[in-house]
């Protein structure tokens, strides 16, 4: 499985993104989904993910209320929306994926991994 993240930019606190994951190969749709984030000087960290057997989201505490991830298994595709920005959600973020159900919230967890894409958040 190869990942291809878009849709990072430059947006000012309180706006909203949507980043998007393209997958390859026919599978997609048995594999969950996660989203990490790297700032710089700091390790990465989870940040949202879905499980592909029935759809459960899981986000880290910082995120919940603001992102939503979701799927289009038609289209190979997961995405992140991102509202209500902060300046502390600037970072890379990268989208992974894996054929397990359990421990979504680990990076280890994950086989594939896309190249990064920059969210950056101005105060």
């Amino acid at each position: 499985v190869q990942l291809q993240a878009s849709g990072g930019g430059l947006v000012q606190a309180g706006d909203s993104l949507r980043l998007s994951c393209a997958a390859s190969g026919r599978t997609f749709s048995r594999y969950s989904m996660g989203w990490f984030r790297q700032a710089p000087g700091k390790e990465r960290e989870f940040v949202a993910a879905i499980r592909w057997s029935d759809d459960s989201r899981y986000y880290v505490d910082s995120v919940k209320g603001r992102f939503t991830i979701s799927r289009d298994n038609a289209k190979n595709t997961v995405y992140l929306q991102m509202n209500s920005l902060k300046p502390e959600d600037t970072a890379v973020y990268v989208c992974a994926g894996t054929a397990t159900l359990l421990r979504l919230s680990v990076s280890r967890s994950y086989n594939y991994w896309g190249q990064g894409t920059q969210v950056t958040v101005s105060s």
